[in-house]
């Protein structure tokens, strides 16, 4: 099978031969359409540096919203907002202790995905 370039960064065959073997494992393997849109709008979470920055702090650490403003230098109400988004998403969760409510990961699978993307960026 020969390819063709179409541009510098694309290649593509020049032929319209498929290979059913492997259309029909992938297609065994896929998981329901009804997924692929919630998982993207899940990844949607971590296309925002500060976002990212929050996730970052509160894989090291349980945190207030005061304590996460004096880290990253940022107003209430922004980091309160992202907090608002990431709690509705089930990413982060919070307790409240007397007046303060302390915000933390919902779970390690979020640390895991931060560190599966830092070591490939770091890769380069």
């Amino acid at each position: 099978m020969s390819v063709r370039h179409i541009s510098s960064d694309v290649d593509v065959c020049e032929t319209n031969c498929i290979h059913a073997d492997i259309v029909a494992h992938v297609a065994r393997n896929l998981p329901h359409g009804r997924w692929f849109d919630p998982l993207a709008d899940f990844f949607k979470l971590f296309g925002d540096g500060t976002r990212i920055r929050i996730l970052w702090a509160l894989s090291e650490s349980e945190m207030c919203v005061c304590d996460l403003c004096a880290l990253l230098s940022m107003q209430q109400s922004a980091v309160s907002h992202q907090l608002k988004n990431l709690k509705q998403s089930t990413v982060v969760k919070s307790r409240r202790e007397g007046k303060i409510v302390y915000y933390s990961l919902d779970d390690d699978h979020i640390r895991r995905l931060l560190d599966l993307g830092m070591a490939h960026l770091q890769e380069s």
